[in-house]
């Protein structure tokens, strides 16, 4: 969300006063102030470890693979994590004709979705699910692939089944490989529409399926509870403790309209926008209030379709969390169905890349990509770094704060509504007069496919032609030319949920 410069400023201002409808006059303005001779410590880009995707079967689709291409080159994402290994859909252990309802471990598919990720460049973050058909108590379902959600009839052949596959994996990929695979063990088992047993049959069935898969090798990975709210945490940690179950993480999720008197305590009520980062916060304190002090946090699961938004919520987790894994990576995304259209107004703002049409979220990754490995010290709506060569990049945003119903981002287009046109005076302490800047731009308008969209007539399915348009249309801009002034100063029209990024050279 930003952009923009004063001394020079007239390119900038100009390319502001493009935006339809913009009152600069009307504008608030913010002052952010960044030292580039104050190095406040490590960036690491934990939003780059991990992307969400629906369940397995999903990623065996060429639209899909299409789109992790673009994710790996462009954001350098590291991992996937998705629902479903175990679906009855994938074969894993599932009583069929060919089988004469005799299951046996079958690991073909398994294998096809790993080898695809791998032949990118991209490792599995190993979510354990749902319950093979032959393995439950129970014919619970979840979503539109049926996900068996009930515990296991048998934690021994649950645990049995696990060390299988887990030594299937090793024999394929080899032993160092698969210790770099965390395995996630269940999917928000707090909600009963995921698991429908109790919190202790989780407890029970994660030790059992830890237990499994550090007996083939210390060094694997494996950790819980992989809540929704950031429940558990405490209690999975006292637990595991007390009972000898080993865990080398912890995994939970949050979304920013998640209830917050369940979340933080009765009576709380914060900003929206604080909620992930503060229940980050919360995790971080209990699990290092317990015998797992320092163990790796991971925000397995959130999600945002506002640029702004999604800088100011990396910003604050970054004290807490070893990595962020935004829901979903791609919009060939079938969890409650399959979508009769391709872009639409005001939908849920999970996907940020549909077809290989970039949206502003996944452009919002984009720039932060451009980030270096050094934060800045900076005040106000911003997130600096230096990069190796010296040279410094800083993220700056528009936020709007506006209320979005649980457990779904608010679509953008209401966001943008709601919020307003904000004037930033980004001053960079340190710089020399006359610097060189280059500033892109994301928003709702620019790094967006909507705008080309709504020319055509808002197609429900685009044809091949148009989503060749549109995909190019949904480019980032190339930057805008500017130089600081004798202020050290920068000025930036952004719109509501705008975000820039700002480079100068070393």
């Amino acid at each position: 969300m930003d952009r923009r410069r004063f001394i020079t400023r007239s390119t900038v201002l100009a390319a502001s006063a493009a935006l339809p409808g913009r009152l600069l006059g009307a504008t608030a303005i913010v002052p952010v102030e960044i030292d580039i001779r104050q190095v406040t410590g490590a960036l690491p880009h934990v939003w780059e470890e991990c992307a969400g995707s629906d369940r397995a079967a999903i990623t065996m689709r060429e639209s899909w693979r299409h789109d992790l291409d673009r994710w790996k080159s462009e954001i350098g994402l590291k991992r996937v994590r998705f629902h479903g290994i175990f679906c009855d859909e994938m074969g894993v252990y599932t009583p069929t004709i060919l089988n004469r309802r005799k299951p046996s471990p079958n690991f073909r598919n398994v294998f096809e979705v790993y080898d695809g990720l791998l032949a990118r460049g991209v490792l599995p973050y190993i979510e354990l699910s749902f319950m093979p058909s032959a393995l439950a108590s129970a014919d619970t379902k979840f979503g539109y692939y049926n996900g068996n959600t009930s515990p296991p009839t048998s934690n021994a052949a649950w645990a049995d089944f696990i060390s299988t596959f887990v030594k299937a994996l090793i024999g394929r990929y080899g032993l160092a490989t698969v210790r770099g695979w965390p395995f996630e063990v269940w999917n928000e088992p707090d909600l009963r529409f995921f698991w429908s047993g109790t919190q202790q049959q989780y407890f029970d069935m994660y030790k059992a399926t830890a237990v499994a898969i550090k007996a083939i090798d210390p060094q694997l990975q494996v950790g819980g509870p992989a809540t929704s709210q950031a429940a558990w945490v405490a209690d999975f940690a006292a637990w595991t403790a007390a009972n000898n179950a080993p865990v080398d993480f912890f995994a939970t999720h949050i979304y920013a309209s998640d209830n917050q008197s369940k979340v933080f305590g009765p009576g709380t009520k914060m900003l929206q926008s604080e909620v992930i980062p503060a229940a980050m916060k919360k995790a971080r304190g209990e699990i290092d209030a317990s015998p797992h002090k320092g163990k790796p946090l991971y925000l397995s699961e959130w999600s945002s379709d506002s640029p702004a938004m999604i800088a100011h919520i990396v910003k604050g987790c970054l004290p807490h969390v070893q990595a962020m894994s935004h829901w979903v990576m791609s919009g060939t995304y079938e969890e409650l169905g399959v979508r009769d259209h391709i872009l639409n107004e005001g939908g849920i703002g999970y996907a940020p890349m549909v077809q290989g049409i970039a949206l502003p979220t996944f452009n919002a990754f984009k720039l932060m990509r451009a980030l270096g490995t050094r934060q800045l010290a900076s005040e106000g709506p911003a997130l600096a770094s230096r990069r190796k060569d010296g040279s410094v990049a800083a993220l700056v945003w528009n936020l709007s704060e506006v209320s979005q119903p649980s457990g779904i981002p608010v679509p953008g287009s209401a966001r943008k509504a709601a919020g307003e046109e904000r004037r930033l005076h980004v001053r960079f302490k340190g710089a020399k007069p006359g610097a060189t800047a280059l500033i892109r731009f994301v928003d709702q308008e620019r790094g967006s496919p909507m705008p080309a969209w709504r020319t055509m007539g808002s197609p429900q399915y685009p044809t091949a032609a148009q989503l060749v348009a549109l995909r190019k249309a949904a480019e980032i801009a190339a930057p805008v030319t500017t130089r600081l002034g004798t202020d050290l100063q920068i000025v930036i029209d952004l719109p509501p949920e705008g975000l820039a990024l700002i480079e100068l050279a070393a």
